[in-house]
């Protein structure tokens, strides 16, 4: 017999909104999509980019940072690290 993790309920998603915010923001940069992004420590920024997947466990580890994705791949970025946990 084994027991099954139950399902997140979808208002537990809106408790942790900076989280979400920065996870957008990496996933948006790790996958290039156009867009400007700003995080200055609480305050986060998003214009373009897309919400991650799910699955998506990436951040950024640098408390500020701002980037500029241009469409055909140009991005420039404050932030060179990684966008692993």
């Amino acid at each position: 017999m084994s027991i099954s993790q139950p399902k997140k309920p979808q208002y537990l998603k809106l408790i942790n909104p900076p989280d979400l915010q920065m996870r957008s923001i990496a996933y948006s940069l790790d996958t290039l999509i156009p867009g400007l992004y700003i995080w200055l420590g609480a305050l986060k920024i998003r214009i373009g980019g897309s919400l991650p997947e799910e699955s998506y466990p990436g951040t950024i580890h640098s408390p500020i940072g701002i980037a500029l994705v241009f469409p055909g791949y140009r991005i420039y970025s404050t932030y060179q690290g990684s966008y692993d946990p």
